[in-house]
């Protein structure tokens, strides 16, 4: 039985968190869960997670880092950060998220200090702004699994744009965390430029997913700036190579104009 919130209307605000804290833990629900495994988490979850964890007042996040060293379980999970080089102008924070005493995900994060420069107008004529969200237009997940709640079903509200969709190639997509990330808490923007930018390599695949695997080994977001507003834009590609290796990368938006870049190593293999 699909459950009311999972039943609701894209655009909806949706109530249930993608983690509940307990104690020092942080337990996923089911809409931190990806799509293939019903006892793993999609990367975009546990990635908003640690960005949480690696902020600083006053510093703008310019480069996240996430190495995912197995899969992360449908478990409660806890997350260690520290500042490994404080610094006035520059920082750099690590963190670790753990499952059963076991490090799952390593993170190193490049904190710069937020300030204000005079800096002459310079538009870009090139980079015309994004269509907006609105004008995008919903396209079903190509594979459920057999579960009806997930962070692509309904942690994320996505959105295709240019006539692109879940089929096979390049992508531009609206992301959208629909859900508080842990309890009420709303996602902080680097949380939700993180969140959007672990879904790179699944909108642009170059190949069916019953036939390969292509999984992130990693995630790496530079940004410039964070998003403003809730929205996140990818705009993806996807390389392949027969060595078993490849590389998905993406340039990421909000209705503004670009904020950064996002880059995922890829391992690919039949199935």
């Amino acid at each position: 039985m699909v459950g009311t919130e999972a039943r609701r209307a894209p655009g909806a605000a949706l109530t249930e968190p993608v983690f509940r804290r307990e104690g020092e833990a942080f337990v996923p629900t089911g809409h931190a869960r990806g799509p293939w495994d019903p006892d793993q988490l999609h990367g975009g979850a546990p990635g908003a997670l640690i960005a949480q964890a690696v902020q600083e007042e006053g510093y703008l996040v310019a480069r996240l880092t996430l190495d995912f060293l197995g899969p992360v379980p449908l478990a409660p999970l806890t997350v260690s950060a520290r500042t490994t080089k404080p610094g006035r102008t520059l920082q750099v924070a690590e963190a670790e998220l753990s499952a059963d005493g076991q490090v799952v995900v390593r993170a190193r994060a490049v904190r710069l200090r937020r300030g204000h420069v005079e800096l002459p107008e310079c538009p870009d004529p090139d980079q015309p702004l994004p269509p907006a969200p609105d004008t995008g237009r919903l396209d079903p997940f190509p594979h459920r699994g057999g579960h009806d709640e997930g962070f692509h079903l309904t942690g994320m509200e996505i959105r295709f744009v240019d006539g692109t969709d879940f089929g096979l190639g390049p992508a531009r997509a609206w992301f959208r965390l629909v859900r508080p990330l842990i309890d009420d808490e709303p996602a902080s923007p680097l949380a939700r430029a993180v969140a959007a930018a672990d879904f790179g390599n699944g909108v642009s695949r170059i190949v069916d997913f019953d036939r390969y695997l292509f999984v992130n080994t990693d995630l790496t977001v530079h940004l410039h700036r964070e998003p403003a507003g809730e929205w996140v834009l990818l705009d993806a590609r996807t390389l392949l190579e027969p060595h078993g290796a490849g590389l998905a990368h993406s340039i990421l938006s909000d209705e503004r104009g670009q904020l950064g870049l996002a880059a995922q190593s890829l391992f690919v293999a039949s199935r």
